[in-house]
């Protein structure tokens, strides 16, 4: 795990010419499983943004096609990974490790005297005990949270979980397409306005980051993984809320592996990576407070 956070807010331990998709006419109805079924097909990835970060690789935009597939709606809950972990006994990269990275402003005071924190990013705090069952660490539960997404999960367990629920991981491209939802080239996956008319449509820091969060969202840490309106292909919370996990790794290393969309604390004065091109990555045995995953299949 990485010693300190990337320079995101996660924390580490030419065009071709092929046809384009179109908007759906309808929302894409979500299955009994919880999935959508996507038909596929070629769409324009990437952004050359004025908001965005050169060194992410987020350009240039390119023709992308990929085969139809099957992906969540929603992230992965405390519930679903709960079921996972109590029919297999499964020991996440935090529990083994015994620590993971809870945002500072969560922890009372006696988690946060002391507890490490990274140098570039001191909002985070390397808590002892802290893993995807106590999300804040030592007394606390994820009871209340049955249907928010899991956190504190890495790479490894994501795959896991994957695995066990007979899916995978999807792949950046599979991300992108199934977040933009039928749109071409906008910014987010309602469109170009992040507040359209004034209202929220996503789970990001509202206020000064990171020293004050106005929740005016109405959140402060994760959401319900139902919150706010899908986009086009019915998929929620694919900006903001927590980082996914994708399958690709960052580069051909292979040291780390991508996360995209974001999460609760995103801002645009530091890491609005919450635009659906946006991109970053971690290793693949770090874990924190704010980042998840959906499967596909």
């Amino acid at each position: 795990m990485h010693d300190s956070p990337s320079p995101c807010c996660a924390p580490s331990s030419g065009a071709v010419d092929l046809p384009r998709i179109a908007v759906p006419p309808a929302r894409t109805p979500v299955g009994d499983d919880g999935t959508v079924a996507l038909p596929g097909g070629a769409f324009l990835m990437g952004a050359e943004d004025a908001q965005g970060f050169p060194a992410d690789g987020e350009g240039p935009v390119r023709t992308v096609r990929v085969e139809p597939f099957r992906i969540d709606a929603y992230a992965v809950t405390n519930e679903r990974f709960a079921a996972f972990v109590d029919d297999t006994g499964y020991v996440t990269d935090a529990e083994r490790l015994d620590w993971s990275y809870v945002f500072a402003g969560f922890l009372p005071a006696a988690l946060r005297r002391g507890a490490p924190r990274p140098e570039q990013t001191p909002w985070w705090c390397a808590v002892a005990g802290a893993a995807w069952n106590m999300p804040e660490g030592p007394g606390s539960s994820v009871a209340d949270r049955a249907d928010h997404p899991v956190v504190h999960v890495s790479w490894h367990d994501a795959a896991a979980y994957a695995a066990w629920a007979g899916r995978r991981l999807p792949t950046e491209a599979e991300w992108e397409y199934a977040a933009r939802g039928g749109l071409e080239q906008k910014r987010y996956p309602w469109g170009d306005e992040l507040d359209p008319g004034g209202a929220f449509r996503c789970n990001i820091w509202r206020g000064t980051f990171p020293t004050r969060n106005t929740a005016a969202d109405g959140h402060r840490g994760t959401a319900p993984v139902t919150a706010f309106e899908p986009n086009g292909f019915g998929l929620y919370n694919v900006s903001g809320n927590v980082w996914e996990w994708c399958a690709d790794p960052w580069d051909r290393t292979e040291a780390s592996r991508v996360i995209r969309g974001g999460s609760y604390l995103c801002h645009r004065s530091y890491c609005n990576r919450y635009r659906v091109a946006a991109r970053s990555a971690n290793t693949p045995d770090s874990s924190s407070g704010h980042t998840g995953f959906r499967c596909a299949g």
